[in-house]
């Protein structure tokens, strides 16, 4: 969480009774709380109130919730935090639906961000829903839209509002790089999540896409928070450009391959990097996919590519 919030949120957890005290809030209900994603200020009124009203709070990491809740002015005893987290998520969900019977309000908060996108909370929210109790969320912070809002995103007709959430790729470099290949497909844009372990290898992985654009967020919200726009292909570079660009949290979003670009180069230079893993035709294919060059040209490159490994063997 950023260290840049206010010493006391006394005041804002009062404005939170008065603005939202007045709604009405069922027994026998689920919350789906959306909670901050680095800066304690980022937090609605709503949320406040229901976390102070909630019999219980279900949440990713005891631990973690108390912290925040305490940062508020809220006093919550441990037996009244429940842990519903990836491990345990089905088997809690059963205790959860059972205070619900009860007609218990039960709020539930992942550590960060909107639950059940890339975070526990999506099986607890099915199960709930299935035994029949009411599920009802509270929209908030979520690290999709805010990088979404500031990436500047162009379609193909001024509209660049379509976009897939693939959230993390696989860990495994082939497969991760199987999955990039897939989604250079993509026609939309694509929002991505990375760990800071790992973003070095997800931008090599990009590289295959050339110029192709690419928004990254870094530490959204917080201090040294940072938004940059490069090219696929240059993406590890301006991370390798300073040691403070790899650490933190990452959101990325591959914009839309914008309308009538010459994509011979591009074509080109991604057959190139495919033939060294793949089969000349699934080579073929796919550079033709990524780059939107011509197959029957990609075919022909790549013929005389592989008879010129073959001259040098």
């Amino acid at each position: 969480m950023s260290s840049l919030i206010p010493a006391s949120f006394g005041a804002t957890l009062q404005a939170a009774r008065d603005a939202a005290g007045a709604q009405h809030y069922p027994q026998g209900t689920l919350y789906v709380v959306a909670t901050p994603i680095g800066n304690l200020a980022d937090i609605t009124l709503r949320a406040l109130h229901v976390l102070e009203i909630a019999d219980a709070i279900a949440c990713e990491d005891t631990r973690h919730t108390q912290g925040m809740l305490r940062a508020y002015g809220i006093d919550r005893p441990g037996a009244r935090l429940l842990a519903v987290h990836q491990h345990n998520e089905a088997e809690a969900a059963q205790g959860v639906i059972a205070r619900l019977a009860q007609g218990e309000r039960i709020a539930y908060v992942s550590d960060a961000g909107t639950p059940g996108v890339s975070d526990p909370g999506a099986r607890l929210a099915a199960a709930v829903r299935e035994a029949g109790h009411r599920v009802l969320p509270l929209p908030g912070a979520s690290s999709v839209t805010t990088l979404l809002s500031a990436a500047g995103l162009v379609g193909a007709e001024d509209d660049g509002s379509a976009f897939v959430f693939a959230g993390f790729l696989p860990t495994k470099a082939g497969e991760r790089d199987a999955a990039v290949l897939q989604l250079a497909a993509e026609p939309r844009a694509v929002l991505l999540l990375e760990a800071p372990h790992r973003i070095e290898a997800m931008a090599r992985a990009l590289a295959v896409l050339g110029a192709r654009r690419v928004t990254l967020g870094r530490e959204l919200t917080k201090q040294f928070e940072e938004i940059a726009t490069v090219a696929a292909r240059d993406l590890a570079g301006w991370l390798n450009a300073g040691a403070q660009r790899t650490r933190g949290e990452f959101a990325l979003v591959l914009h839309p391959a914008p309308p009538g670009t010459d994509s011979a180069g591009d074509g080109e230079r991604v057959l190139k990097l495919l033939l060294a893993e793949l089969p000349v035709k699934t080579a073929v294919k796919l550079a033709a996919e990524i780059s939107g060059a011509p197959r029957n040209g990609l075919y022909e490159l790549a013929l005389k590519l592989r008879a010129g490994e073959s001259r040098e063997d």
